[in-house]
């Protein structure tokens, strides 16, 4: 008999056919769960690679023996005229057309989800990048109404649920780099980018557009409007309507709309949002005072209401105001919004993190959340603010799907990575919180808590040397003193630990009461830790809202004082 029909008898065949396509489900299986389950990257790799390895064991299994009614038994010791491997084929016969069974359906299963590459690629040809406006007035401080417009318009094509529109953020990281087309579409992942720009003299306005295809720079349509000022909302509408038309969107319903108002409060809208993105103390006062001329003249314009209470969450944030009176009026602000108009999702989600950050009123900051995320489940900030919200009340994977989808809107908003970081660090998965952390270091390395985070990060690791070489970036020096107390600590030199220690401590009326409870608690001073935990509520420190999931506390959770604080806070939910 040849090799080869010999081969055929033992059912070698078979049995490779066999392997492969369960092989293939396996590995299908596992990469479908695995993000389900959070599992790290590399067990789908682990699998793969024993399932490699376990092929030509299996080819030698079905060359070497032979399964008989008395058991496995090696090839040569069965009497060839006993032999039941035609009765073995039948069976691996029938196994072999189950397995292809279940294969095809999955397959087909696969082929209708949405991360399905055709569907992928269908939705990749309605998707839009805005891009800042370029300030053409020869007045360069005008550059507030060139940003705006374009937000504007961002913010309108972003309602068209068939149309993908690349984040703030994102489109406008490109502002002002000489930057192809080409090479802007492959980075922000979209087909098409619209570009302008605006010249304001007076009441005259010119403005500019025109939609490009990333493919081939080609230019789809392009206007020019010399209007009055108060032309621009019939402006943006016309653009908004050229952008659906060419790009053949289907509309669920209506086209939305710009939301017209004086022309004069527009522009001190416009400069307002504008100045508060600069967030200096300065230019949040000027923007207080700009937005609230902007509402004496337009008082039901719900996006200034909106923005108020943006501008004094804001200025509450970075101590530009008094803390209890600047988020007294962001809440009466975006309360006063959502009187106005009850389904404005951004202003729930504004209201929602004033609630929770502040207030600590946890159970109303949920439904507001809940709410905002309903109404504009697709808005990067809200989000994130849904990401923040779960995360600070320990439904940690309902916080990490949220950031995921953040990110996967728009992969250069920079707040979301310490977020997730942290929450990965909560789930006991340091590697892929430093994995996120670490993109910070691209999108924002001079930002507050960058090197702090990634450095907790590291000593979650074990990395304790890497950790101490990279706390030394941090630009916020309670952050820095922070890490430094916690990583010297671990690394066993006490004497540095306790210098950081006590730095910190002098720090801590200016609030850092949180960082001085976790670095106590790693270091083991429960009663230390304790006290600083309830100076943190005494004096409503924001970081307490961590406390849930903070494995830096975990040396003092068995104590029973550490449940009284938590109570204190009021920060469990059902």
């Amino acid at each position: 008999m040849s090799f080869f029909a010999e081969l055929r008898r033992r059912n070698v065949f078979r049995v490779a056919i066999g392997y492969l396509v369960m092989a293939w489900l396996i590995l299908q299986v596992g990469d479908t769960l695995a993000p389900a389950l959070h599992l790290p990257e590399w067990v789908n790799s682990a699998l793969a690679f024993f399932l490699i390895l376990g092929f030509p064991l299996a080819i030698f299994f079905a060359w070497a023996f032979e399964l008989t009614p008395e058991g496995l038994k090696l090839e040569k010791n069965v009497d060839r005229d006993a032999s039941i491997t035609p009765v073995t084929g039948r069976k691996l016969d029938r196994t072999i057309i189950v397995l292809l069974a279940i294969a095809v359906v999955y397959f087909a299963w696969q082929s209708q989800r949405p991360g399905d590459p055709a569907a992928s690629q269908a939705i990749g040809e309605q998707s839009i990048a805005v891009l800042p406006f370029v300030n053409m007035s020869s007045d360069a401080e005008q550059e507030y109404f060139s940003d705006g417009l374009s937000e504007e318009l961002l913010n309108m094509l972003a309602k068209i649920p068939d149309l993908r529109v690349a984040s703030r953020t994102s489109a406008f990281s490109f502002k002002g780099k000489d930057i192809q087309i080409s090479d802007i579409g492959k980075e922000l992942d979209v087909a098409h980018v619209l570009e302008g720009s605006v010249r304001k003299s007076g009441s005259k306005i010119r403005i500019t557009a025109q939609l490009i295809s990333v493919d081939d720079d080609a230019h789809l349509w392009s206007e020019t409007w010399d209007r009055n000022l108060d032309d621009v909302f019939v402006i943006q509408d016309e653009i908004a309507r050229a952008v659906v038309d060419e790009l053949k969107v289907r509309l669920m319903g209506e086209l939305p709309e710009a939301v017209e108002i004086d022309p004069e409060a527009f522009s001190l809208y416009l400069q307002a949002r504008h100045l508060m993105l600069q967030r200096t103390h300065q230019s949040l006062l000027r923007a207080e005072e700009l937005i609230d001329e902007a509402l004496a003249i337009e008082p039901s314009y719900v996006p200034g209401w909106t923005l108020k209470a943006a501008i004094h969450a804001t200025q509450g944030d970075t101590g530009a105001k008094d803390v209890d009176t600047a988020f007294a009026s962001a809440r009466e602000a975006a309360e006063r919004a959502l009187q106005i108009d009850p389904d404005y999702g951004r202003a729930h989600a504004l209201l929602a993190d004033t609630l929770i950050s502040h207030y600590w009123e946890f159970e109303q900051g949920r439904r507001e959340i809940e709410k905002a995320l309903t109404l504009d489940p697709g808005d990067v900030e809200i989000l994130y603010l849904g990401c923040n919200f779960y995360g600070v009340t320990g439904a940690y994977h309902n916080a990490v799907e949220l950031c995921e989808k953040a990110i996967e809107r728009d992969p250069l908003f920079a707040p979301v990575y310490p977020m997730i970081g942290v929450l990965y660090q909560f789930l006991d998965d340091p590697d892929t919180a430093v994995m996120y952390t670490s993109k910070l270091l691209d999108l924002s390395p001079a930002a507050a808590g960058t090197h702090y985070y990634l450095a907790l990060g590291m000593i979650s690791q074990g990395n304790i040397d890497a950790a101490i070489e990279r706390i030394q970036f941090e630009v916020l020096d309670g952050f820095r003193q922070t890490g430094y107390a916690i990583a010297y600590h671990a690394a066993g030199n006490e004497v540095a630990s306790d210098a950081a220690m006590q730095a910190l401590i002098a720090l801590q009326d200016a609030g850092w009461y949180y960082q001085v409870a976790i670095a106590h608690a790693f270091r083991g001073e429960t009663d230390a830790a304790i006290d600083a935990l309830n100076a943190a509520v005494d004096n409503h420190d924001s970081g307490i809202t961590l406390i849930l999931g903070d494995p830096f506390l975990d040396n003092v959770r068995a104590d029973p004082r550490f449940d009284a604080v938590v109570e204190r806070i009021g920060i469990r939910l059902d």
